[in-house]
């Protein structure tokens, strides 16, 4: 409450306790005008609301949660990838989209709902200056009815669009805006009810009011001076609903263009996710193609991106396949090959055999014993060759080179009347697999005994360095031709030389492997006539170490 020395006692808008009169003592803050303005307007008023009946129970309606979840199985197994994708893209867009408009439009809104309540305040300040100066400019003489500072307030107060206003007293409006006004606040009884009813009778204040016509932003200030009785109030208001009906429209409009954008991102990424996933199609197409006895189908590679690394891993992953297809193609053929002839042999001997003849038995027992020997060696090597694809095939650990060559040479020098020799004999530490490499390097031993004449020299050597470690066997054979010494490595492939009875043709091809599973290869120097010499070379070895030569006869 607050009053003029010279009009009595007068009602200003308060938003707390009351204020002392102005004779007294100054105000020295600014008036409050209640609530601050908030995005979501605060509702005082309401009209009854029927909440909508309550469904029915859960899964009315809908089909058994054991068939729903058949069909979304269904459904999910007869979905392509590229629906899936297409579906995902979608979803993400559509989620994108919705989320830059949701935060737009509040934003929005809530900068609509400012401007209301900012437009409503600068009215109320012209209330302040009249109540503040006290007099009547068109009478000079103090205001000492509020319903006289009330109508000059409202002609002199320019309403915006979508913006009335009214004065109310005694429950009834006793003044309204003229007819150019478009928002006919008079006209609304619940509006009405709800300043005489509701509002302070001391605050001003600005809130929220929803009716049956339209929700509405309303500052409702009550006026009481010196004659009156009961306060009169102005009531300045925007249609809320109306305010906010471009704001509706301009969001609709983005939703529409929201539905036609996210069209054309489907059709474009259909399209775009269709050729994206060409080359799993042509996976597909080609797996489809291949049989176990045509592997030759390759991919296409077009591109530079994942998908096309896939397709080269793809093909690569054939041309190992067809690979080993064909080697065991070829192993079988050459096995049936190789074990044809001893079987034929003992079959033969055996149908021609005079069972009567204690000489002949022996003799087709002997040839019998030796083609079985012969078989069971082809046996133990192919054997051998199956595990190499095994991940266990070698295990390496670190091993002295000094004493493997020592060991090596112990052992080859029984496999027949030579001159030994170690060429070199590497004192150093090197990782590889002692077994294998014996086996391989013994393997070597015996080509190069098969080749020799009694007394010739054989010799062995080890060497390490910073790039590797190297093992070799030297003789003084026959030599091998140089359009020959590739085939030679090839499973049953023997040299000019040799003979049948002598192997099978897959001791080289063991050393080949032993080697490479080492991350090796083996050298051949040879010539015909000037001897042979094998080298196995395995890299990645440890460093630091330093060969010794040395020229060690061994009887």
């Amino acid at each position: 409450m607050m009053t003029r020395p010279d009009a009595g006692a007068s009602t200003r808008p308060a938003t707390g306790p009351a204020l002392p009169p102005l004779g007294e003592a100054p105000p020295t803050e600014r008036m409050a005008l209640g609530p601050p303005p908030s995005a979501e307007p605060t509702i005082l008023v309401k009209l009854p609301h029927v909440e909508p009946d309550a469904p029915g129970a859960a899964g009315e309606g809908e089909g058994k949660p054991g068939l729903r979840t058949r069909i979304l199985q269904s459904l999910r197994g007869y979905s392509s990838v590229r629906t899936r994708v297409l579906a995902a893209m979608l979803v993400l867009s559509a989620l994108g989209l919705l989320l830059a408009g949701a935060t737009a439009y509040a934003l929005q809104r809530n900068d609509l709902n400012s401007e209301m309540d900012e437009s409503l305040a600068r009215s109320f300040q012209e209330l302040e200056t009249l109540l503040a100066t006290g007099i009547d400019p068109d009478t000079l003489e103090p205001f000492v009815e509020a319903d006289q500072l009330v109508y000059l307030l409202m002609q002199r107060t320019l309403t915006q669009p979508n913006e009335g206003m009214m004065a109310v007293r005694d429950d009834r409006v006793i003044f309204f805006a003229n007819e150019e006004v478009d928002v006919r606040l008079e006209d609304d009884p619940a509006l009405v009810n709800y300043v005489t009813d509701v509002a302070p009778p001391d605050q001003v204040t600005i809130q929220s009011v929803s009716t049956a016509f339209t929700d509405y932003r309303v500052l409702v200030a009550p006026v009481m001076l010196a004659n009156d009785t009961q306060p009169t109030f102005f009531v300045l208001g925007f249609d809320a609903e109306a305010e906010h009906q471009q704001l509706n429209r301009t969001f609709g409009t983005y939703a529409l263009i929201s539905f036609a954008t996210l069209a054309l991102i489907g059709v474009v990424g259909f399209l775009l996710v269709g050729k994206l996933l060409d080359p799993i199609r042509r996976v597909r197409t080609t797996a489809q193609r291949i049989t176990d006895t045509d592997l030759s189908q390759r991919i296409e590679v077009t591109g530079n991106d994942d998908l096309s690394d896939l397709t080269r891993t793809v093909n690569a992953m054939l041309d190992r396949l067809e690979g080993s297809f064909t080697s065991q193609r070829q192993l079988l053929d050459d096995v049936g090959h190789e074990l044809r002839t001893p079987i034929t042999i003992v079959q033969g001997h055996l149908e021609l055999q005079d069972s009567s003849d204690p000489r002949d038995v022996q003799a087709v027992r002997d040839i019998a014993l030796d083609e079985l020997d012969r078989m069971r060696l082809l046996v133990d090597d192919l054997v051998t060759l199956a595990g190499i694809a095994g991940p266990n095939f070698v295990r390496p650990e670190p091993v002295n080179l000094g004493r493997l060559t020592d060991d090596v040479m112990d052992k080859a020098r029984t496999l027949g009347a030579r001159r030994w020799i170690i060429d070199s004999r590497a004192e150093a530490i090197a990782v590889l697999d002692p077994r294998r490499i014996t086996q391989a390097w013994l393997q070597l031993v015996a080509n190069s005994v098969k080749f020799t004449e009694e007394g010739t020299t054989i010799a062995i050597g080890s060497r390490k360095d910073d790039d590797g470690a190297w093992l070799w066997v030297r003789d003084e054979g026959t030599g091998i031709a140089r359009e020959d010494q590739k085939r030679i490595f090839d499973r049953f492939e023997r040299g000019p030389s040799s003979k049948r009875t002598e192997g099978a043709g897959l001791g080289l091809t063991i050393v080949s492997a032993i080697t490479e599973a080492h991350g090796g290869a083996v050298e051949l120097r040879s010539a015909p006539g000037q001897g042979s010499t094998f080298t196995m070379a395995i890299p990645s070895l440890p460093l630091g170490s330093t060969p010794t030569t040395t020229e060690e006869e061994r009887p």
